[in-house]
């Protein structure tokens, strides 16, 4: 089992920055890939950023250009920088871990909104 947990949500106006955590804890040897999805209001849950254990990344269109991933392997966490938020960017944010074996583990969600 991999257990995660996310923080660093809240409110923000269109333009500013947040910045999100994401703590890993357990069977963290079996993780591969990590990031960060993230569901709208009243949409599917999408992908925003993953990173795998080699550093290789993955990024959401809309997103290129504004948001940072990092990932530290020895404090088993994983970071999302976003900058130039925009309304659109509003929704829950996930932490996402896929082990070697390909089990998928998510965190409980943290709200976002981007609003005047």
């Amino acid at each position: 089992q991999v257990q995660l947990v996310e923080s660093g949500g809240g409110l923000v106006q269109p333009g500013g920055s947040l910045r999100l955590s994401c703590a890993a804890s357990g069977n963290i040897f079996r993780v591969n890939v990590m990031g960060w999805y993230r569901q709208p209001p009243g949409k599917q849950r999408e992908l925003v950023a993953d990173i795998s254990s080699g550093g290789r990344t993955n990024w959401a269109d809309s997103v290129k250009g504004r948001f940072t991933i990092a990932r530290d392997n020895a404090k088993n966490m994983v970071y999302l920088e976003m900058n130039s938020l925009k309304p659109e960017d509003t929704a829950v944010y996930y932490c996402n871990a896929i082990t070697w074996k390909s089990e998928v583990y998510w965190g409980q969600g943290t709200q976002v909104t981007v609003s005047s």
